[in-house]
């Protein structure tokens, strides 16, 4: 499992082209040919980046799902609506397609921060808005996630 580090801020050109940074390209680099799939955020107006390893992990646990359940039907669809596979060129940039680009509200400056094992994409003010509005509620939410956990160091 990858584990990626670090937030950074680069530019969208007019076609939606994005240049990697070069210390999350570094990181990107034992999956980079395997590719990326792209996806709406389910509950922040951002995109998902998922190596193309992690993604078939998650539709493994995905494809559990009864499709005769209607609620998980549902799921499934709103899931992987508007769900695209993306590589970085030659060059390093990644291409975002419009249809996500207008999902995320992505203009020109973005914020490309690491979640764990996938990359999570956003316009940047929608980015610092985001951090902003949990900044208050961060202590709470933290106790909440990670209060109970066996290890005084919060690691079990």
């Amino acid at each position: 499992m990858l584990n990626l580090i670090g937030t950074y801020e680069c530019k969208a050109d007019s076609k939606g082209r994005v240049m990697v940074p070069a210390p999350l390209k570094k990181q990107l680099t034992p999956v980079t040919t395997e590719g990326f799939v792209i996806k709406r955020a389910v509950f922040q107006p951002c995109l998902e980046m998922y190596p193309m390893g992690e993604w078939n992990e998650l539709m493994q646990k995905v494809g559990t799902l009864n499709r005769f359940n209607r609620k998980n039907n549902d799921f499934i669809r709103r899931f992987t609506a508007g769900v695209k596979t993306v590589e970085l060129d030659a060059t390093g940039r990644l291409l975002i397609p419009k249809d996500l680009l207008a999902f995320a509200g992505i203009k020109k400056e973005i914020v490309v921060s690491s979640a764990i094992n996938i990359v999570e994409i956003w316009d940047k003010e929608k980015y610092e808005k985001a951090i902003n509005d949990a900044a208050s509620d961060f202590a709470d939410l933290a106790e909440d996630v990670m209060g109970d956990v066996s290890d005084a160091n919060g690691i079990s």
